[in-house]
């Protein structure tokens, strides 16, 4: 039996990429993507419905987002789908379901206080993952 985890979401970002770095040194960033999906009701009346999707990035691609995007920037992300597990300190089992980015491009245009040419050209900007996730 064939296996595929693969995720492609656009969005726009509900909080500035939060940087830190892991013991080895390697960069990881976490961000909120919002996607909207709009559709008619059989009785049709036009709905949208907002879903919030964690974004995990690793190392230059880390750095690259903390660096040019901010909150309300629309980004395209390709990934994979993560889940983890743990128990919290309080006993209670906890879990999470997150998109790990391969993949970030940068949507839109540049931000107002970004350099000429900082996103790329045409208003993109792409960046990739370029080793692999430490685990």
């Amino acid at each position: 039996m064939a296996n595929l985890n693969k995720v492609l979401l656009i969005g726009n970002l509900t909080r500035d990429p939060e940087l830190r770095y892991i013991p080895s040194g390697a960069a990881v960033a976490n961000f909120g993507l919002a996607t909207n999906r709009r559709y008619t009701t059989q009785d049709g009346e036009q709905k949208e419905e907002v879903c919030f999707v964690e974004i995990v990035v690793w190392r230059k691609t880390a750095e690259a987002c903390a660096n040019y995007l901010s909150k309300g920037r629309p980004v395209f992300i390709e990934g994979y789908l993560q889940y983890d597990s743990w128990e919290a300190e309080d006993g209670q089992k906890r879990n999470k379901l997150r998109v790990v980015a391969d993949r970030v491009q940068f949507l839109g245009g540049r931000r107002e206080d970004s350099a000429p040419g900082e996103s790329g050209a045409g208003g993109m900007g792409e960046v990739d993952a370029d080793d692999d996730i430490p685990f």
